[in-house]
């Protein structure tokens, strides 16, 4: 089976930067899959992404050598097991608040008797190899969100449940969790800054990948020197939006000064 590239790097020592893919769209995925990340996720919670779009952004991806991961939108074994079998190598389940729904999660990503996974990865054979069957247990990530009260209170529990890869932490809906403004690239003197830390070394304590979303390349660098395996910058829909800004700044913004040197 074709090994998982996250995988490989986090037993190596070597951190992972993750691309974030909200446009429902093979072009803006195509273009993302050829930009040097390790691993894309398609945001089926937040993006606009269903399955019908996720599937072909699969196809895409796969002409890389890029690592494709999903964010489904809740924690359904439906959902989950049938974008497991598009192909996708990794699963980011949002919301995970205890431990019955950590368990609930990791065990529908694997087959029995380790999990409930039902057989039939149609596509997951074509992309992964004849052998998908033996070693997908082992290939397929799996990756718990942090980001409610629940889950902060609850935290070890989570973090025990056999089988887990890693947690993801979504700082935005951590900060409303915690009584703060949502957002990204948390102050240091914030609550939810603190909890990201304390998450951070439970995780790393057992050995878990810890992931984080960052809204800057500078946040995610800083991040990565603090000890998360896997960092998330932006998205492709922030990307084209803060580059075209940039670009209309700077035209508007000279017209505006040509103007003014007028009689």
């Amino acid at each position: 089976m074709r090994k998982n590239k996250i995988k490989q790097m986090m037993s190596e020592g070597k951190s992972v930067v993750n691309g974030w893919l909200q446009i429902p769209s093979t072009v803006s995925a195509e273009v993302m899959a050829h930009q040097g990340w390790d691993s894309l996720t398609i945001d089926m919670q937040h993006g606009l992404v269903d399955y019908s779009n996720a599937l072909p952004m699969l196809q895409t991806i796969s002409a890389t050598d890029v690592t494709p991961l999903a964010r489904v939108n809740w924690n359904e074994p439906g959902q989950i097991m049938k974008i497991l079998d598009a192909g996708c190598y990794g699963i980011i389940c949002p919301m995970v608040s205890n431990r019955k729904e950590a368990e609930n999660f990791v065990q529908a990503c694997l087959y029995p008797s380790k999990g409930y996974r039902s057989f039939g990865p149609i596509r997951g054979l074509l992309y992964g190899g004849s052998d998908y069957a033996k070693h997908a247990d082992n290939e397929i990530l799996k990756l718990a969100m942090i980001e409610t009260k629940e889950a902060l209170e609850k935290l070890d529990e989570i973090l025990d449940t056999p089988n887990l890869d890693g947690i993801y932490i979504g700082p935005a809906d951590l900060s409303l969790a915690v009584g703060e403004e949502p957002g990204f690239d948390r102050p240091e003197n914030t609550i939810a800054y603190k909890e990201i830390l304390r998450i951070l070394e439970a995780a790393s304590k057992r050995n878990l990948l810890a992931g984080i979303h960052n809204g800057t390349a500078e946040y995610a660098q800083k991040m990565i020197s603090k000890g998360f395996n896997l960092v998330t910058v932006g998205s492709d829909q922030r990307f084209m939006s803060a580059g075209a800004k940039v670009a209309i700044e700077k035209i508007k913004g000279k017209q505006k000064k040509e103007e003014s040197k007028g009689y």
